[in-house]
């Protein structure tokens, strides 16, 4: 078996069964915030545009890359789908215009002639939007097992897929959080090395329970080239940085016992043949030594290049074409009508506040989510807001033109906004954000709903607990950490629980209380 990295997660698979391109991302997504890093622009791409199979983990921007999709693949290449509970992903790839398709069944082998896959679907409102995947690949002399940034919560149907030739996992951050919020200088730096020690250590947990011969850290981090983002880069193994490079993560795992990692960069070139791994690596410019060697100089010299693109990216923003109240009222508001659980979880009004960063002097347009009402408002001077959002309102009328269903893959993870809120973080709101429309919506009651008691529970310190985590069902048996003799630390999202009171300490919703007992 052959893998050629492509950047990111991007990878094309050589079977003795045919191809597999899993996860292509080459332009620049999240309106320009972030970029393959290492940089992926140069790499000749010939050799990939006509695999036998195209999979695609889920619709993530730095996944789904609809853009060189359609401009490079050619169409007729058949796509392997995830068992998602909504159709989201097959109907973005068919506007791409793919046609051929196989439906894989979760955790089912699947037979396509000397090549075997394998998918498994992760399908919490809080997996990717609306769903997520991982994919093992094998034929007569490799298994691999490609999990990207899924997060699998049954260890055990991990292990029976295996034993693993090789594991390509994510390790550093992807997400706007602690960055964003209005914390002061010190709880800034807390959470940030608390968020950075929960990546590694439920990424090494991850690599332990896979126990693959050979480990490649991908899925991140991506590099952040606008001049107003570029401090969020991790250029000097900053333990409160959530961007940790390959490098770093391939030293923590040293440090950890683990001796099978392996660097790869855009361009290298795995041979996997049962014990046998080689990595090949580009040379020049492309070559680890260069990038890594002087990581500062080479995001200056790839922001150089890229300043033509972001430029152009930020300028074609829609300002003051649309009025942003009405449209936001007459969209959102049949959505929160079908939202009783949601509206009920978040519990408080939310504020947009939306600035014009071509008119600084100009008054902010405040946007109220009344959720106890179920209605988008302007403000009142008696309100009272949960949280407080900030960002430019020229993202906000790309969102509007564009129909975009899910702010949380367009705006929230470009990192371009500000938050502020009172209390404990609140899953809800940004569910909400990720759930545009009445379909999607639909889908995340459902799935509120259908939440029930879980009656496993397993021994932990001196406390019976139920087995699966509140918040996302993840093995607590497996993920979960115990401190100060009455404090459970879920290692998969960083949750925690008082085993005493059965308290969630992250959330103050009900429905994420544990039931614990001495």
């Amino acid at each position: 078996m052959r893998v050629t990295f492509l950047g990111h997660v991007g990878m094309y698979v050589e079977t003795e069964g045919g191809s597999v391109l899993c996860d292509p991302w080459f332009t620049p997504a999240y309106f320009a915030s972030w970029f393959v890093f290492p940089r992926n622009d140069r790499l000749d791409v010939a050799p990939f545009l006509k695999p036998d199979f195209l999979y695609i983990s889920h619709l993530h921007h730095d996944h789904y890359d609809p853009e060189w999709l359609i401009e490079n693949i050619d169409k007729s290449t058949t796509v392997l789908l995830p068992e998602f509970r909504v159709n989201h992903l097959e109907e973005a790839l068919r506007e791409c215009g793919f046609s051929n398709f196989i439906q894989t069944e979760h955790g089912a082998k699947h037979d396509l002639g000397g090549l075997e896959i394998t998918i498994l679907a992760m399908t919490a409102p809080a997996d990717g939007p609306a769903g997520d995947s991982a994919i093992v690949i094998a034929d007569s002399t490799a298994r691999i097992l490609n999990q990207n940034d899924s997060r699998p919560r049954d260890a055990d149907e991990v292990k029976n897929l295996g034993p693993y030739d090789g594991h390509f996992t994510q390790f550093s951050g992807a997400i706007w959080y602690p960055m964003v919020y209005d914390f002061d200088a010190v709880e800034m730096e807390l959470l940030g090395r608390r968020k950075r020690t929960d990546q590694e250590t439920r990424a090494l947990a991850y690599i332990r329970d896979a126990d693959a011969a050979f480990v490649f850290p991908c899925a991140g981090p991506p590099c952040f080239l606008d001049e107003s983002l570029f401090n969020l880069n991790d250029f000097d193994s900053d333990p409160s940085n959530i961007f940790p490079d390959q490098p770093t993560f391939l030293e923590y795992l040293k440090q950890n016992g683990i001796e099978g990692g392996r660097l790869v960069v855009p361009g290298s070139v795995i041979t996997l043949d049962g014990a046998h791994c080689s990595v090949l690596h580009p040379d020049g410019d492309a070559s680890p030594e260069a990038i890594f060697s002087d990581k500062r100089a080479y995001l200056e010299k790839y922001r150089a290049d890229q300043e033509s693109f972001l430029r152009t990216t930020l300028s074609a923003l829609p300002r003051h074409r649309y009025d942003i109240l009405k449209e936001l009222s007459t969209w959102w508001g049949p959505v929160l009508e079908t939202a009783p659980l949601t509206r009920a979880g978040v519990g408080t009004p939310i504020l947009l506040r939306l600035t014009d960063e071509l008119d600084s002097k100009g008054p902010p347009l405040d946007v109220v989510i009344d959720f106890p009402a179920g209605v988008v408002r302007a403000a009142v001077p008696e309100d009272v807001f949960g949280y407080t959002l900030t960002m430019d309102r020229g993202l906000v009328e790309w969102c509007i033109e564009h129909n975009a269903e899910d702010w949380v893959n367009e705006i929230f993870l470009s990192c371009r906004f500000t938050a502020h809120r009172e209390g404990s973080y609140n899953e809800y709101v940004y569910t909400f954000f990720k759930c545009l429309s009445i379909e999607r919506m639909s889908f995340c009651e459902g799935y509120y709903a259908s939440r029930s008691d879980d009656d496993e529970r397993f021994i932990c310190g001196d406390y019976e607990v139920q087995r699966r985590c509140p918040h996302l069902r993840a093995d607590l048996n497996r993920f979960g950490t115990l401190r100060d003799g009455h404090v459970l630390h879920c290692q998969v999202h960083g949750w925690e629980f008082d085993l005493d009171t059965g308290k969630c300490l992250n959330s103050d919703s009900l429905e994420n209380e544990i039931k614990s007992r001495r």
